[in-house]
């Protein structure tokens, strides 16, 4: 097995961990959900994070290969699509983003909104394997905390994004449109039963107790410790703890903005007739609309989406 380098970024403005994972025979090497940054306070759009990744892959004379996004996300927006304009390399995302696609379409009433994942140009099946240079990777279809969420498996190294965090926040939120407790639970037990080993690469880290950043830990040390986990006995205990928890998380700030930009791919919205663009936002919205979207359970807004 080969032991692939990787290199996280942190994003402190949403706790998100963007990835370039690098085979350092060939010097080509993968970034793994890469952030656009998006002030909801001006409405201003920038690329520092994404600026940084580039800056990174051409300091080490590196080829990137792709673009992996490991699920549609509702704290922040995509650089997928920036990055590809940028570089030129595959974008990719798991199969059932047309699952996402159609049913935040509805939540939009976007009726022309194209819903068949040509927004990137690979959709992974679950199984599917591809390569970033020598390394081999397999996607491994993850849902529970969305429909499309996927772990890539990258030879000793599994990326979960929004299933488990480090051992001391537990595990994600089941509750937004799509979401599943029972789904989450055996998405996790899947990846527990990855060989103890194995580097678990998270996607965002809130950092309890004021701590530092972390996003790798361990198989083993998942089993050992995740708080979430030592408290579940069964799916059954797990399910009602998960349910009871996301109950008091808030709606994260974002996520109307930020589905509608990354069911696209990382697109903002269209040029309007002024020269500007503009999101879709429905000005009634209430937790009586939401409470009808199956598996969400909306909250007072927050910029971040708890664990």
């Amino acid at each position: 097995m080969n032991r692939p380098e990787v290199v996280g970024f942190f994003d402190r403005r949403t706790s998100s961990i963007q990835y370039v994972v690098i085979d350092t025979d060939s010097a080509s090497c993968a970034i793994i959900d890469p952030v656009l940054d998006f002030d909801a306070r001006t409405g201003n759009v920038t690329t520092e994070n994404a600026d940084k990744l580039i800056e990174f892959v051409s300091s080490r004379n590196l080829s990137l290969q792709w673009i992996l996004d490991t699920h549609p996300h509702a704290d922040h927006f995509t650089a997928s699509h920036y990055l590809k304009e940028k570089t030129g390399a595959m974008t990719a995302i798991g199969a059932h983003i047309t699952d996402v696609q159609r049913l935040w379409a509805g939540i939009y009433a976007w009726p022309d909104f194209v819903c068949d994942g040509s927004q990137w140009d690979r959709l992974f099946r679950d199984g599917e394997v591809f390569s970033i240079g020598t390394l081999s990777a397999r996607v491994m279809h993850s849902p529970g905390h969305t429909l499309a969420s996927v772990t890539y498996l990258i030879d000793d190294c599994a990326f979960v994004h929004d299933t488990l965090f480090m051992p001391d926040s537990g595990t994600a939120r089941a509750d937004f449109p799509g979401g599943s407790a029972e789904e989450l639970w055996e998405t996790i037990q899947k990846i527990l039963a990855l060989p103890d080993e194995t580097r678990v690469f998270v996607g965002h880290d809130y950092q309890p107790g004021g701590r530092e950043p972390q996003w790798e830990t361990t198989v083993a040390r998942e089993k050992a410790g995740n708080i979430h986990l030592l408290r579940s006995a069964s799916e059954g205990d797990y399910v009602a703890l998960r349910q009871a928890r996301d109950k008091t998380l808030p709606m994260p700030e974002l996520i109307f903005q930020a589905l509608q930009v990354n069911i696209a791919g990382g697109r903002l919205p269209d040029v309007d007739m002024d020269g500007k663009r503009y999101f879709k936002l429905a000005l009634s919205r209430s937790a009586g609309d939401m409470i009808a979207v199956p598996g969400f359970s909306p909250r007072n807004a927050s910029p971040r989406p708890g664990s």
